[in-house]
């Protein structure tokens, strides 16, 4: 992947993140020209550094932005939030649990997202779906078709350390909406506002929190509740097969890179193997599954793998993985194929080097990744006995 940041994985992977969700190459330069000489020093002792050159560039960009708002532009108003969202997000992305920048941070980040909503995306919004005793915090694409009726949708849910502001970055349910699919950007316990905001913390039996999804969609009229699937990224790898497993109301499944079992490479990394998505893995990790003991968790992470679960997959499902994915290794994405043998249609789709997209959940080419994964559940909702979607 381009690497802006030589030998810095996890800031590299943040900078082609932000290129592949909407940012400009001049913009990302400027933030990150005044720090280089900080990655070189590691991902995690430089993180303040990159907190505060990005934020500058929002800063910049929020300026503009308002400038643009008062003047009656806002086209481009609503694209410099836009922008302003997913450089910011990036920056958060990096911070440890105990740095006292993080949920300011991450507060900014919904102002934000809520003016690109407003200015740019008016069919994209804010919902809360219920879900013991409290809500989850989701963004909506309504699609285009749901105008004329109810339409299929689909629940995209997050990895380890991204949030439904990284989801609407992706601009994967913009794909979906072409398609006359629906999007539910969901942050589920262990993720984004769900963890930060209202300390939910991960589950490994994710049916619970995926059911309260469904029964929440299955009570809108503009949801063809017959059609709603799942997917999830990174480790929504895990998350989303194990959800569909136990979840029977899912019309599908796909996981955006093969977390089969995410335990074993806990153990890999204590061992330094493979590369780390976050810096302060951790204290990240310790946080998001709501542990305070690394001993006590890596025992309790032996339970989060996909054996004996895939098996229990009824559905339509897919597995996409990079084929130089350093953070989860490709025979996992193998495995969670040939252990699926009750799903009507399998597909396993490795992403090469020489197309791109070969890097975890193909984020140095995510636009390729996000198009084949749209295409493929659209051809899946339309298969006989569904009305076509367009």
């Amino acid at each position: 992947m381009f690497e802006y940041f030589p030998g810095n994985y996890v800031w590299n992977l943040g900078v082609v993140a932000a290129l592949n969700s909407g940012g400009l190459i001049d913009e990302i330069d400027r933030a990150c020209r005044p720090i280089r000489e900080a990655a070189a020093h590691g991902s995690d002792a430089g993180t303040p550094d990159f907190l505060r050159a990005w934020t500058a560039l929002t800063d910049q960009l929020v300026a503009q932005a308002e400038a643009a708002e008062k003047a009656g532009h806002t086209r481009t108003a609503g694209q410099l939030y836009f922008r302003a969202t997913n450089y910011l997000c990036q920056a958060e992305r990096m911070l440890a649990h105990s740095d006292p920048n993080r949920v300011p941070t991450y507060r900014r980040v919904l102002e934000l997202a809520q003016k690109s909503f407003d200015l740019r995306d008016p069919r994209v919004s804010r919902v809360a779906i219920p879900y013991e005793g409290t809500t989850l915090p989701g963004y909506l694409s309504a699609a285009p078709a749901t105008d004329d009726g109810p339409a299929p949708v689909i629940v995209l849910v997050n990895g380890l350390d991204s949030t439904k502001e990284h989801m609407y970055g992706s601009a994967h349910w913009e794909e979906l909406a072409a398609r006359g699919i629906s999007c539910l950007m969901l942050d589920q316990p262990g993720t984004g506002e769900a963890l930060r905001l209202q300390g939910l913390t991960a589950r490994i039996d994710t049916e619970a929190w995926a059911g309260a999804a469904v029964d929440w969609l299955e009570q809108r009229a503009d949801v063809d509740a017959s059609r709603i699937g799942i997917v999830g990224w990174s480790l929504g790898g895990y998350y989303a097969p194990r959800a569909a497993a136990f979840e029977q109301r899912f019309a599908l499944c796909v996981a955006w890179g093969a977390n089969h079992n995410w335990g074993a490479v806990q153990r890999r990394r204590l061992e330094r193997e493979g590369e780390r998505p976050v810096p302060h893995y951790w204290e990240h990790v310790l946080w998001v599954w709501g542990h305070d003991d690394l001993d006590t968790f890596i025992s309790f992470a032996d339970d989060v793998h996909l054996d004996g679960v895939v098996e229990k997959i009824t559905v339509p499902f897919l597995i996409a993985h990079g084929a130089n994915d350093r953070q989860i290794p490709l025979e996992y994405a193998h495995r969670s194929y040939e252990q699926a043998v009750n799903s009507p249609r399998r597909e396993l789709r490795v992403f090469t080097p020489e197309e791109g997209a070969a890097e975890h959940i193909g984020l140095d080419h995510l636009p390729h990744v996000s198009t084949y994964i749209a295409d493929w559940v659209a051809d899946t909702f339309a298969e006989p006995g569904a009305p076509r979607t367009q």
